[in-house]
């Protein structure tokens, strides 16, 4: 949806425009003359002339961007900053116009702010999906001007592909991305409104009874297990306590091996003797060892 600006902050826009377009434009000699003077002696004087007499360049690339949705004057703002990182960055010496130097700067100030603005979701966050998403509305437009019919066939998301550099997937989901904006989930349903969206999206949590029931079983499952440990022998439990029971870390046979001042190989047969142990013990409380899970 377009943004509509209140009719104060329009005649802001419109009288800003309007000094803008009043500045007079600058000789390339002149224009040279002010960028030496900021870039060598630090002249703001010289800095302001030379950006306001740019200015509608900057209006005449946030022009460009209106369609997107976005307020205007947040766009000339935008502008502007690229036009003063411009402006910090010109060197006079390589013979540049600064109006050709500084456009760079302001479409990419422009094109980052509507990156970020034009949905609550990342658009683009590579170079590739940045141009997917500025380029795709002109060659779809483009492709759609030669056909009969409306609308992108496989072989127009090919050719737009093949002409950005991107995969046949990344044209089909930015298409579904421009297709349709964001949403409210407390936007109401229908004409009545009773019932919003955010009504219809299910909750996975588990409910109070439960939360409850879990906590019991976790506790019955801790209880089965500290008396199966207790059965073990103290060589056994060691074993099963650093190779299962440990959540920093898990100790190797061989380290094992060495604090019991058995060989590894051994330490392996324990260790599957204590689980033979503990699913024994345990499964006289369950019929079967996989009801333990069940309840997770």
């Amino acid at each position: 949806m377009a943004h509509i600006d209140d009719p104060s902050t329009q005649r802001a826009n419109l009288k800003y425009i309007r000094q803008a377009m009043d500045e007079p434009m600058l000789e390339r000699n002149h224009e040279l003359s002010l960028a030496k003077r900021w870039r060598e002696k630090n002249d703001e004087k010289a800095l302001h002339e030379l950006v306001s007499s740019y200015t509608r360049l900057v209006i005449a690339m946030a022009t460009k961007f209106r369609h997107y949705g976005l307020p205007l004057g947040d766009l000339i703002q935008e502008g502007n900053i690229g036009l003063m990182q411009a402006a910090a960055r010109f060197d006079p010496n390589r013979e540049v116009r600064f109006s050709t130097y500084a456009t760079w700067w302001i479409r990419s100030s422009i094109q980052d702010y509507v990156l970020r603005n034009w949905s609550i979701v990342r658009t683009g966050t590579t170079a590739a999906q940045k141009s997917l998403f500025f380029n795709l509305r002109r060659l779809r437009a483009q492709i759609e001007g030669k056909q009969e019919h409306e609308g992108l066939g496989d072989k127009g998301r090919q050719k737009i592909a093949n002409d950005l550099k991107v995969n046949v997937r990344d044209v089909r989901d930015m298409e579904m991305r421009l297709s349709g904006g964001d949403h409210s989930l407390n936007a109401p349903i229908g004409e009545n409104g009773d019932d919003d969206w955010q009504g219809l999206i299910a909750d996975d949590r588990p409910n109070p009874e439960q939360v409850v029931i879990g906590m019991k079983d976790s506790h019955t499952r801790s209880a089965w297990l500290a008396q199966a440990l207790g059965e073990l022998s103290d060589r056994e439990r060691r074993i099963i306590e650093h190779r299962h029971l440990e959540a920093d870390s898990v100790v190797t046979l061989e380290d094992l091996g060495r604090e019991l001042g058995i060989s590894k190989e051994r330490v392996r047969q324990l260790e599957a003797r204590a689980m033979d142990k503990l699913k024994a013990s345990i499964s006289r409380h369950v019929d079967s060892p996989m009801q333990l899970f069940m309840a997770e």
